[in-house]
């Protein structure tokens, strides 16, 4: 079991950028970007203070871009498959270089993430980045993995629809068509192969996954999903090669992406094959509850995203006002993998907590981060900004993982450089301090670590016939030595007053003689 850690994620082309006055939609040379350097040792001392053991780096792995680094010897890519301008980081196009826009020396751009990977690990954190396998960008060009072993559908035979040692699926002697391009530079795809998100016809959409194609691992999906693993299949060594590449070269962990549109056979496979050779997290995206115990137990991942059970039910308590009871619901769905949890407010695909299309006071919050940080021995993510209140786009209430853009009250904290709270409005500062406050704490309280969970809900809402209301959530952590009560006022405007009863049978569970 994976010790409790925390994890800030960095978008890490929006994390240094200092350009304030953007453009909707324009190019990198008119808004900007971030850089590796620009997260320096006092950036990183500042977010280990926080609270934090982990970095996730998103974003650092080349993909599809509508900036042209032709000139450094990086093909230029079909504008037709681009997702904003900057594009999407999980279309990638070389999976063994980094974006070119992190760099402030592009030639030597792999030469600065390693530089980073020290800084941070001189920090005392640990570095994560994306592990990308379902599916890859249309325009995959590996001008670092050059050999046959690499790169992706070279001696694919492209006459037929499956074949397990084909990287890819085909729809053979049909063309590929995206509905919606332009007839100027119009993408030709011939024949055309199966789209990213588990698409196998030609005609693609805007909310496909237009820009991606989605990897055969050695299932064939038109013939009832028969499986052809053994021998291994070609992608299957392909990904162990990438996994093994980031892995020497520093990285401590593995986001890995739409975890579970990839075999579970294979992730038994590739895992236990890293971790012998270094002690590496592996995180999955996943999506399905029903799939939690097998993606713990056969996949062998370290953590889970929470999404679905604590993420939704604490959006649903702090937005629409849902009863606390259902907390109660999601630890007895998971008792017994609660400590395999990644919990969150937010990450890159969620809306910012403090835009107007979640809770916009960031504050409101606040009981939510100590539930998802105490209450059991999971592990928590926060997404860079949220702990000073970004807002995100007006659009969406997200910021954009497309575009090339900032995050202005993350600016303030940058503060060109001196990473300090002095421009932060007092309200701001005091949510950062709170943040601190409670992350730290999460991180090195041994009782929190590894004490025990006693939900008091069900005996004051139930036997005592709501002996306080439903916006209140209470419960016990107990060591031997240490016993913590947290109680929970999840209401955003009015206080509760109310007497919380401890039964007998807690007493009991945490050693405690009564009379």
């Amino acid at each position: 079991m994976t010790p409790k850690i925390h994890v800030y994620q960095i978008f890490t082309r929006i994390f240094g950028n200092k350009t304030k006055n953007l453009i909707h939609n324009d190019s990198l040379q008119t808004n900007g970007t971030g850089k590796f350097d620009d997260i320096t040792e006092k950036a990183l001392t500042e977010i280990k203070k926080l609270g934090i053991s982990h970095i996730w780096y998103t974003g650092v792995i080349e993909h599809g871009t509508k900036t042209d680094y032709s000139q450094y010897g990086i093909p230029k890519d079909n504008e037709q498959l681009i997702k904003g301008t900057a594009g999407s980081p999980y279309a990638i196009k070389d999976y063994y270089d980094v974006c070119p826009d992190l760099a402030n020396n592009i030639p030597h751009r792999i030469q600065e993430f390693k530089n980073l990977i020290e800084r941070t690990h001189s920090i005392g954190l640990k570095v994560i980045i994306d592990f990308v396998p379902n599916h890859i960008f249309r325009n995959y060009s590996s001008d670092r993995g050059a050999e046959n072993k690499k790169n992706f559908g070279m001696d694919d035979n492209t006459n037929v629809s499956f074949h397990k040692d084909n990287n890819f699926y085909y729809l053979p002697e049909q063309e590929l068509h995206i509905s919606f391009q332009e007839n100027t530079h119009p993408y030709k795809e011939f024949p055309a192969k199966a789209t990213g998100n588990d698409i196998f016809h030609t005609n693609i959409y805007p909310h496909d996954w237009y820009e991606t194609i989605k990897l055969n691992y050695g299932v064939d999906y038109a013939n009832g999903m028969i499986e052809h693993f053994s021998p291994i299949p070609n992608t299957w060594k392909k990904m162990l090669d990438i996994l093994l590449y980031w892995s020497n070269m520093g990285v401590d962990g593995f986001r890995c992406d739409m975890a579970e549109m990839v075999p579970i056979s294979f992730w038994n496979w590739v895992i236990p094959q890293i971790k012998e050779k270094k002690d590496t997290i592996f995180i999955a995206e996943i999506y399905t509850p029903e799939k939690y115990y097998d993606y713990i137990h056969i996949a062998k991942f370290d953590l889970l995203y929470d999404k679905v059970d604590m993420y939704d039910t604490l959006r649903n308590i702090l937005q629409h006002n849902q009863s606390t009871d259902t907390i109660s619901h999601i630890w007895k769905k998971q008792e017994g993998i609660s400590q395999y949890m990644l919990r969150f407010l937010e990450n890159h695909d969620e809306q910012r907590i403090a835009s107007s299309h979640f809770l916009q006071n960031p504050i409101y919050a606040i009981p939510s981060i100590v539930l998802i940080t105490t209450m059991h021995k999971n592990s928590t993510l926060l997404y860079f900004g949220q702990e000073v209140g970004e807002k995100g786009d007006e659009y969406e209430g997200k910021t954009s993982i497309f575009d090339y853009t900032n995050a202005p009250e993350h600016q303030k904290w940058m503060h060109d450089g001196n990473f300090d709270t002095s421009l932060l409005s007092e309200n701001i500062q005091t949510l950062r301090n709170t943040y601190q406050k409670i992350l730290s704490f999460a991180l090195t309280d041994t009782c929190i670590q590894e004490g025990e969970f006693y939900d008091l809900q069900y005996f004051n809402r139930t036997y005592f016939f709501s002996a306080y209301s439903d916006a209140v959530f209470s419960y016990l952590r107990h060591t031997q030595q240490t016993a913590y009560l947290i109680i929970l006022n999840f209401h955003k405007t009015k206080d509760e007053v109310c007497q919380i009863k401890i039964p007998s049978h807690a007493f009991q569970m945490m050693g405690i003689q009564i009379n």
